[in-house]
């Protein structure tokens, strides 16, 4: 990983004496379907403008067979990452001829075998920085260019990318194919997409613009895609977009493809945006798992513009996609499709990621210092997501609505097919507003950390304190019961915030919420006299996003040790069977399953395991038939089930037969996989048991959820045998490594796994050294001893200090999780 690295300065300075014409990139994936063969050839052609003598171009692979510059073979100076190129004219042609590497990680050219047809598919995921690891290239987002592909691939295999198929020939065993040249794009929004998927095709148009629409997924989920459903959201997403951005779409057709193994929700490459196969729902799904995909379609979409058009010059700036994307993913679901609640998830669940990262030591600006792209790769984190998205919603307020898309269609006409810094994006909000945002990106893009607020009671009146103070405009809403005895907000006050107290009026209620609305980003803290209201009836409170605020501030207050653990699972033991909104049941079954592992004195965690599991499995039973609510509680029920077995011959009777399952419940196989890895866990089902279901559900999924279910087992040779293969096989897949270490993990079963603490730290730094960033990290961040002692982290960061810094990165941040689990435990114990 070493040598793959590179760094802002370094590709600065490459971009300053090299500038890209074009490429013409030649595939050969004939051979893909013999898995015994790693490599594909690749040959790349590359057109550039030099003032330097030599430079350096990205290629990670098997080998490179050959280099030509300017028609004239060159000697192969190559390390395994970068291919030297000297003697370079002011204007030159270089061919590349190498051999590139299948993936099984995710990263680069990803090769995928389908148990159940026997077919293979193949994808690329290139952001930040893979696509070298498909053709040699400058791999760096400013080094912009068209790029032409030719694929020689087996007959009867679609074939996808960025752009139509310009040509077509071939015969009875193969087809090349190549496709019309790109618009100018970064070479980590390329994309290819080859196999033998289904395809469903449709069309959108708007005025004098038609745009061709395609779906596609492995043939075996073809009988489970919703084409209807995905195509509606689409066009909705896109009308929204013409409307709001004054901009035509401009990559010509609009592919949308799930595929196998894939690392990520989704990826924005212009014109073939590929998706996680989870969205693909081969069983009962709730709402809120629609909803989600709904605006994970619409956050891919809003990059065609914000990110694939206009593009950062660095990772730095990566917030000038991902915040907009996020931001703009969650409004057009509001205004544009039927999940007009969208803003509630964001409240609750997208915020709650960004108020965890901004709260570790590694907390870093929205526009962060990237220094090279290893941390560029940590950097798609919850500040520059799902923080960015909530600061632009405050700027959407503070500069209107109209202004903040009239500079947005400015940015656009300016920096088309170009790239952008913060300093660019504000030169435009500002004309379109009027306002020098100079002061604001400072206090709210160039500065870390999040502020708290409380709200007391003083002799004068009320106060709202507010902690690292930076300017605030937010609500503060008065709910009372009305005569059903709902909690509904009678009144509503404004207020700025500049300074570390603010006196404010209200009249009495009981229940008064900071940041009504959600219009700031802040943890919020209830009051005493709110908090009393909340215990006894936070079911009366009617509206969602209220109640999304109220979960929020009880999460955030369980989290720092100022709430009881016990009384946050009091209230979502009494409450969530109440809650409608499914996303935000999801997230307190979540939370409290958290609580229970992590924030619970040791003394009580077994009783509440248990609680818990008889309260999630009376709520499946008594939900309403067939509804998300029931699904929702049937998983949180085989979370339980995991730690605890009282329920173990229940679960067992369902699964066989002997019993029948709640009315209504859909026992598909993702659900019958988490019961049956519950009883693995809690050592109430063996391989045979678990061999047989793999054999009524040999898919790609049963198989994943076969190796999860067997590495729960709670044997000392289950648990060696999965650790080993965490660390040593280096044919796992990146989700057949997920599978494994979750099942290690699973059962929290200290007694099993403790014994490999040592080992974890003195293995980290191999695995760091040796394994691509991509399953370093899992394995970095999955097998992280939950111990009872901050000694052994501690010891191993005293001990590297010249780690690399993003293998340091992630191992302080899970010392700080493990940190505020024993602070909080140790609070409350």
């Amino acid at each position: 990983m070493t040598i793959a690295n590179l760094t802002r300065t370094e590709t600065a300075a490459r971009s300053a004496v090299v500038t890209v014409r074009g490429y013409r990139v030649e595939l050969d994936l004939l051979a893909a379907p013999d898995h015994s063969r790693p490599g594909f050839p690749t040959t790349t052609t590359l057109e550039f403008d030099a003032t330097a003598a030599e430079t350096w171009i990205d290629f990670i692979g098997q080998s490179v067979e050959s280099v030509t510059v300017n028609g004239t073979a060159a000697p192969v100076e190559y390390d395994g990452a970068r291919i030297r190129v000297r003697d370079l004219r002011a204007t030159n042609r270089v061919v590349v001829e190498a051999t590139g590497e299948y993936s099984r990680s995710g990263e680069g050219l990803h090769r995928f075998l389908d148990p159940v047809d026997g077919q293979t598919y193949l994808y690329t995921q290139y952001e930040p920085s893979d696509a070298r690891r498909v053709f040699a290239c400058f791999e760096q987002p400013d080094m912009k260019a068209p790029f032409t592909f030719t694929v020689t691939a087996p007959v009867g295999w679609e074939l996808v990318s960025n752009r139509p198929i310009a040509t077509c020939e071939g015969d009875d065993s193969r087809q090349t194919v190549e496709f019309s040249p790109t618009l100018p794009i970064s070479t980590y929004l390329t994309a290819l997409v080859a196999g033998p998927y289904a395809r469903v095709e449709s069309t959108w148009s708007r005025g004098d613009l038609t745009v061709p629409l395609g779906l596609l997924c492995r043939a075996s989920l073809a009988q489970y895609l919703d084409a209807d459903t995905l195509f509606e959201v689409t066009g909705q997403g896109l009308d929204f977009f013409a409307e709001h951005f004054d901009y035509p779409y401009p990559w010509g057709k609009y592919d949308q493809v799930f595929v196998p193994e894939y690392n990520l929700g989704a990826m924005e490459n212009p014109g073939c945006v590929t998706f996680t196969e989870a969205y693909v729902f081969r069983g009962a799904a709730t709402a809120a798992q629609y909803e989600g995909r709904a605006n994970t379609v619409l956050h891919e979409m809003a990059h065609m513009w914000f990110g694939d058009l206009v593009t950062m010059v660095w990772w730095d700036d990566l917030w000038l996609k991902e915040s907009f994307a996020d931001y703009m993913g969650a409004l057009a679901s509001a205004e544009a499709t039927q999940w007009t609640d969208a803003w509630v998830a964001f409240a609750n669940r997208r915020k709650a990621w960004a108020y965890s990262q901004d709260q570790l030591p590694t907390t870093h600006p929205i526009v962060a210092d990237i220094v090279d792209l290893e941390a560029a790769k940590l950097n798609f984190d919850g500040i520059t997501y799902a923080k960015g998205a909530s600061v632009l919603k405050q700027l959407v307020a503070y500069v209107g609505r109209d202004a903040f898309f009239e500079g947005s269609r400015r940015y656009f006409r300016a920096h088309a097919f170009g790239n952008t810094t913060l300093a660019d994006l504000l030169a435009e909000l500002s004309a379109a507003s009027g306002r020098d945002l100079t002061e604001w990106a400072r206090a709210w893009l160039q500065t870390s950390g999040m502020s708290t607020l409380t709200l007391e009671e003083t002799d004068r009146g009320h106060e709202i304190v507010l902690t690292d103070p930076r300017p605030h405009r937010l609500a503060v809403g008065l709910y009372d019961f009305d005569d059903a005895g709902d909690l509904v907000r009678r009144g509503r006050v404004e207020v700025d915030l500049v300074a570390e107290r603010t006196p404010i009026a209200l009249d009495p209620a009981p229940l008064r919420l900071l940041n009504d609305g959600d219009l700031t980003y802040a943890k919020v803290r209830l009051d005493s006299g709110s908090l009393a209201t909340v215990e006894r009836s936070l079911d009366r409170v009617a509206d969602p996003l209220a109640r999304g605020l109220i979960w929020s501030a009880l999460w955030n207050a369980t989290r720092d040790g100022e709430l009881a653990a016990d009384r946050y699972l009091a209230m979502a033991r009494a409450f969530a069977p109440a809650e409608s909104n499914t996303a935000l049941l999801a997230a307190v079954l979540s939370n409290a399953s958290y609580a229970i592992g992590h924030y619970l004195p040791i003394v009580e965690r077994d009783r509440w395991r248990g609680d818990w599991l008889e309260a999630t499995w009376a709520a499946m039973q008594s939900a309403e038939p067939g509804s998300g609510a029931q699904l929702a509680w049937a998983r949180a029920a085989a979370t339980a089930a995991t730690v605890d077995d009282r329920l173990a011959a229940d679960i067992g009777a369902i699964l066989d037969g002997r019993a029948p399952a709640p009315d209504g419940l859909a026992l598909d196989p993702d659900l019958r996989w988490a019961l049956w890895t519950a009883l693995a866990a809690t050592g109430h089902a063996g391989a045979a048991e678990l061999d047989a279901e793999l054999g009524a559900d040999d898919t790609a999924s049963g198989r994943t959820a076969h190796l999860r279910a067997l590495a729960a087992r709670p044997d000392a040779e289950v648990k060696a045998s999965a650790w080993e293969s965490a660390l040593s096989d280096t044919s796992l897949t990146n989700e057949h490594l997920d599978a494994v270490i979750a099942g290690f993990r699973a059962g929290d079963r200290r007694d099993l796994i403790a014994r490999y603490d040592d080992e974890y730290f003195a293995a980290i730094g191999e695995v760091w050294a040796r394994r691509s960033i991509e399953i370093a990290r899992r394995i970095v961040l999955g097998l992280f001893p939950v111990a009872d002692s901050l000694g052994p982290v501690d010891a191993w960061l005293a001990a590297n200090p010249h780690a690399p810094n993003a293998l340091r990165r992630l191992v302080i941040e899970q010392r700080d999780h493990l940190e505020r689990d024993l602070r909080v435990r140790a609070a409350l114990g």
